[in-house]
């Protein structure tokens, strides 16, 4: 599956993955890579990335 278009996270940066759970097109920086789901659907998981440095107040 190809991915195309900006991030629906932040709206800046091209889109890389598709998050397994809702199918968000996101960018590498919202995106889990261990669990294939998007920084939304990754908090909703519990996960917490903690390397939020780049995305000022996002969380």
């Amino acid at each position: 599956m190809s991915v195309t278009g900006l991030c629906q996270v932040c709206e800046g940066r091209e889109a890389e993955y598709a998050c397994h759970r809702c199918g968000a097109a996101v960018c590498s920086l919202h995106f889990e890579t261990e669990n294939g789901l998007c920084v939304n659907c990754a908090d909703s998981e519990g996960v917490d990335d903690d390397d939020d440095g780049n995305v000022p107040g996002f969380r």
